[in-house]
C-alpha cells in the first residue's frame, strides 16, 4: 500500500520534497545480492568479496519503489531515515550497511533504474534499497520511514510513516 511523506527539512511551503513510497519487499536470513556486489566490485576494480553481517547478526535488505510526487527534483536515501523494527527494538544502517546500499542504488542505475539517492524529477520513480542488520532468526514487524532528515533528532523521534510488515 502506498504512503506519502512530505520532507520538513525541504522548503515546505513553497517547494516540498514530497514522496510516495510502496514497500517491495523485506528480505532477511539471505547474503546480500551477488550480482549487485559483483557489479560494485567490479566498478573499483577488486574481487567480489561476500559481506558478512556482525556475529549473531542477519542482513535484511528492504525494497521500495519511491515515485517524486513533488515539484522539482529532489533526491532521498533510507540512511538514517528508515528504521526495521524487531518487536520494541528500532534498527538503523550502520554506515557499513548504508555503503552497501549505495552499491544496490548504483547497480540498478547502472540497469537504467535511477534510485532517489541520485535525485529524480518530479513524476519520475525508482528503487530505493535499505541494508539492516538485526539479530538472527529475528524477523521485523514493522518499519519506520521519517519525514525528518534523522528518524531522532534533539527533539526526538521525528513525524513520520509506521508500515506494518506481513
Amino acid at each position: 500500500m502506498p504512503f506519502t511523506l512530505t520532507v520538513l527539512a525541504s522548503d515546505t511551503t513553497n517547494d516540498p520534497h514530497r514522496w510516495q513510497f510502496t514497500v517491495r519487499s523485506v528480505v532477511c536470513g539471505k547474503p546480500l545480492d551477488h550480482a549487485v556486489l559483483a557489479y560494485a566490485a567490479d566498478a573499483v576494480g577488486s574481487p567480489t568479496a561476500t559481506p558478512t553481517p556482525e556475529p549473531g547478526k542477519q542482513f535484511c535488505v528492504l525494497t521500495m519503489e519511491a515515485v517524486n510526487v513533488g515539484k522539482s527534483v529532489a533526491s532521498w536515501d533510507a540512511s538514517n531515515k528508515v528504521s526495521l523494527n524487531v518487536v520494541d527494538t528500532r534498527y538503523t544502517e550502520s554506515q557499513r550497511d548504508a555503503d552497501y546500499a549505495l552499491d544496490y542504488a548504483q547497480y540498478w542505475n547502472s540497469k537504467g533504474e535511477t534510485a532517489p539517492t541520485f535525485g529524480i524529477n518530479a513524476g519520475s520513480k525508482g528503487p530505493v534499497h535499505g541494508v539492516f542488520q538485526i539479530p538472527t532468526g529475528e524477523k521485523p514487524i514493522s518499519l519506520w520511514v521519517t519525514s525528518g532528515t534523522a528518524i531522532t533528532t534533539f527533539d526526538g523521534v521525528q513525524p513520520g510513516y509506521l508500515v506494518h510488515l506481513p
